[in-house]
């Protein structure tokens, strides 16, 4: 993708170098395909991020683009971003405001996508975490709070590296503000 094309202005970081995510969840099944996050009827506006960020995962649930706020967190079960590889489709989730995806598992190439572009993807067990629960992710201690029902989730923390690729906004980024890796 060519990244002159994105309106940086759009591009909202919403973790932080404490790497403490919060936002509302909402919850969609198994197997969310990267047709259904970027449908392929809107290949025409791939150049125009901003405006494809409206559709996003349109046919999986039509309202979410209106109902998702800056930091909200969508919650999959198995093989979250599967099917074509297209970086778009991550790209356009955090466009619209999604903090942070939580699945069972993800297909490799949305996991390696989400991570370049600076949106925590966190492998950990959904099945408890309900439409519209308030989340507290931490992303260093590897812990996932419902504030709806007080229960926790474990995950593997991230690394600081990662935190920092993600804190500054994606790989591309990172590598800018810091003139190469800062490992």
């Amino acid at each position: 993708m060519n990244d002159n094309l994105i309106d940086k202005s759009f591009v909202k970081n919403p973790g932080n170098s404490d790497g403490i995510l919060n936002g509302r969840a909402f919850k969609f099944g198994d197997n969310i395909s990267t047709d259904l996050i970027a449908p392929g009827r809107y290949f025409h506006l791939r150049s125009n991020l901003p405006e494809l960020a409206k559709h996003v995962l349109e046919d999986a649930d039509p309202q979410f683009a209106e109902k998702v706020k800056m930091g909200d967190i969508v919650v999959a079960g198995k093989n979250f971003g599967l099917g074509s590889s297209r970086e778009h489709a991550p790209t356009i989730m955090k466009l619209a405001g999604v903090g942070a995806v939580l699945a069972d598992s993800f297909a490799r190439i949305f996991f390696r996508n989400s991570i370049n572009i600076g949106l925590p993807v966190l492998v950990c067990d959904t099945s408890s975490i309900d439409q519209g629960d308030s989340l507290k992710i931490d992303l260093k201690s590897g812990i996932i709070k419902n504030i709806s029902k007080n229960t926790e989730i474990k995950f593997n923390p991230l690394p600081d590296v990662m935190i920092k690729i993600l804190s500054d906004g994606g790989l591309v980024e990172h590598i800018t503000k810091n003139k190469g890796f800062n490992l």
